[in-house]
């Protein structure tokens, strides 16, 4: 049987760079670190939708591995970033496993706010004019999203702690 994939966080960032969910599945306490991956990966993100002259696929590929961690990237239609931090392993990683993982989770989050009745705006009203409508997603609302995220996780071979 082949060796199932790790899934140690999902990262959704919204187009202006703010992130919309951050989603890790082993230790709570490596939060602070896929965030960072989360970041730096934006670079990469950036450097590759800018350098390309022709529209670029959705799918960005590996955008690079840092310690026992490969970081993979998509780019929504609409700019919407997903960053995937899979395990490092020795057996080969097919591009297409990742491209089916990145496709549910980009359908987990199209669903979510194709919902009529999930409000994206500041409902309190101050913040600054840059303020992202998706720094909200911590909210009881956002709950079926999460839900969905951590679903994927489970079907692509990890356990959501």
């Amino acid at each position: 049987m082949p060796p199932t994939l790790r899934l140690n966080a999902v990262a959704f960032v919204s187009p202006q760079n703010h992130p919309i969910l951050v989603r890790t599945f082993l230790n709570q306490d490596d939060v602070i670190k896929y965030h960072y991956i989360a970041h730096t990966s934006l670079d990469i993100v950036e450097e590759r939708v800018n350098s390309e002259g022709k529209p670029v696929d959705c799918y960005l590929g590996l955008l690079y591995c840092m310690e026992d961690v490969a970081v993979y990237g998509y780019i929504t239609p609409l700019k919407v970033k997903i960053i995937l931090a899979l395990a490092l392993m020795d057996s080969v990683v097919k591009d297409v496993e990742i491209i089916t993982i990145f496709k549910a989770l980009h359908m987990a989050y199209y669903t979510s706010i194709s919902n009529p009745f999930l409000k994206l705006n500041n409902l309190t009203g101050g913040g600054s004019p840059d303020a992202s409508p998706f720094l909200f997603v911590g909210s009881s609302k956002w709950k079926n999203f999460r839900h969905r995220v951590d679903e994927i996780s489970r079907a692509a071979g990890t356990s959501s702690a």
